[in-house]
């Protein structure tokens, strides 16, 4: 079955996740291979942005290089959700909040420009939801390069293994123009050129960095960010493996490359509240078919017996890009 019945926006969706082309009019590049007119390309990502099932055409970060995350969970009680929800939500550096299965039921991703704006986050998180926040940092991903085939497939093409970003072609600037790209390009023919008016910088100048900053391993990918429910994917369950660090060596690459895993890393346990190291995310078009490809994923010599938990998620409350800058936000 197809998700997106148009072939053309199918094309569009399914070949461009990753790899926009670095060159004055990328839209054009995609209409070439398309044979339709720029200016076609360019409504059909706009109406595809309106009916919410792409995000943006932009950049996703590597994770802890130009700015610091951390994923973060509290046990709300069942009618406090939405109220909890609404408090985690209002906070700046929040970028996704979802409801999922189990005790510790509210889960999201605190961003910001470095560590300590993340854990003065939680702190407010804390003080004003009266609730513990579990910190869960990240130490090493395996496979952090999401992306979705529109014929319900695997994602397109083989994502690339997580690379050591070189943070040291970091320089002045990056950080607003990286912040830009995670809220998207304008849908205009010389979209760089646009970004660089609006951060005082010139076109050139613009795709250089960007050009840089993407070889560097700082950029993990440049495309079209889809909304994953928007087109099918409603059934989703981050899966936690209870493994001792020295396993997931051998376990974690494994796991990353498994059918249906589309998000894999290692992340710091909780003494005493939460055990899990190892992460994995399903994506899939029905529970059935998550805890298929979960089983298979439990059925790998590296898993075999390792006891594990699916949290489903119930309710998205908020998507967006990362926080990099702590500057106030510009309407476009």
């Amino acid at each position: 079955m197809n998700i997106v019945a148009d072939p053309i926006d199918r094309y569009l969706l399914d070949n461009f996740q990753r790899d926009l082309p670095l060159v004055p009019q990328p839209f054009a590049v995609l209409a070439e291979a398309l044979s339709i007119p720029e200016e076609d390309v360019l409504a059909r990502l706009s109406r595809m942005r309106q009916s919410g099932r792409i995000t943006r055409v932009g950049a996703t970060l590597a994770p802890n290089t130009i700015s610091a995350s951390t994923l973060a969970a509290v046990a709300a009680p069942a009618e406090e959700v939405d109220e909890v929800a609404a408090i985690i939500g209002a906070e700046r550096g929040v970028n996704h909040s979802y409801e999922r299965e189990g005790h510790w039921n509210l889960w999201f991703v605190v961003t910001g420009p470095d560590r300590a704006y993340v854990d003065a986050a939680i702190r407010r998180i804390e003080a004003n939801t009266g609730l513990r926040v579990m910190d869960l940092r990240l130490v090493r991903p395996f496979n952090v390069d999401l992306g979705f085939r529109m014929d319900g497939g695997e994602a397109p093409g083989v994502p690339p293994v997580p690379r050591p970003a070189d943070t040291s072609v970091i320089a002045e600037g990056d950080r607003d123009l990286l912040q830009a790209l995670t809220r998207g390009l304008a849908f205009v023919e010389r979209p760089f050129a646009r970004l660089g008016a609006e951060l005082g910088r010139d076109e050139d100048e613009v795709l250089a960095r960007i050009a840089l900053l993407h070889a560097s391993g700082i950029i993990s990918r440049l495309g079209v960010i889809v909304r994953h429910r928007a087109l099918g994917w409603r059934s989703n369950a981050m899966v936690v493996w209870d493994l001792p660090s020295d396993r997931i060596n051998h376990a974690g690459p494994v796991l990353a490359a498994q059918p249906g895993v589309t998000l894999c890393y290692e992340r710091n346990p909780v003494a005493g509240v939460w055990p899990y190291r190892l992460y994995s995310m399903i994506h899939a078009r029905s529970r059935l078919e998550a805890l298929k490809h979960l089983a298979n994923a439990a059925s790998l010599p590296e898993l075999r017996g390792v006891p594990h938990k699916a949290l489903f998620s119930t309710r998205c409350f908020k998507q967006t890009g990362a926080m990099i800058t702590a500057k106030p936000e510009v309407a476009a």
